[in-house]
């Protein structure tokens, strides 16, 4: 018994909804919907591509990639090791001449060159 009135009072409140909502509006929205789903879903087909081509792309120069990064530091650490020999080869020579260099460029000169490690 109670499950029927609970029955007929959610039929009735159905009715009522079905009364405050126009037909054609629903058919119109369900359109709308169903034209932002296609949208959505070509999007999603876009993207997923988009996805694979540069999954694709980046395997095929990640291997250069790693390889130029190991080669830049290898040239960094070769730099910096033949700058240490210059400026202690320009010690030597101070030490020894003092008068080398007589425009004062044998003061501490600071490093110009960027960091490149420093973001």
């Amino acid at each position: 018994m109670e499950e029927e009135s609970i029955r007929e009072a959610s039929n009735e409140v159905c009715r009522e909804f079905k009364t405050l909502i126009d037909e054609r509006d629903l058919d119109s929205l369900k359109q709308l919907q169903l034209l932002i789903l296609g949208r959505l879903q070509d999007s999603n087909a876009v993207l997923s591509h988009f996805n694979e081509n540069s999954e694709n792309c980046f395997a095929e120069v990640s291997a250069d990639f790693s390889r130029n990064t190991r080669l830049l530091k290898s040239m960094k650490l070769d730099l910096d090791y033949i700058f240490q020999k210059l400026r202690g080869m320009k010690d030597k020579i101070l030490a020894t001449y003092p008068d080398a260099f007589p425009d004062g460029s044998a003061k501490e000169v600071l490093d110009r060159r960027p960091d490149l490690e420093m973001p």
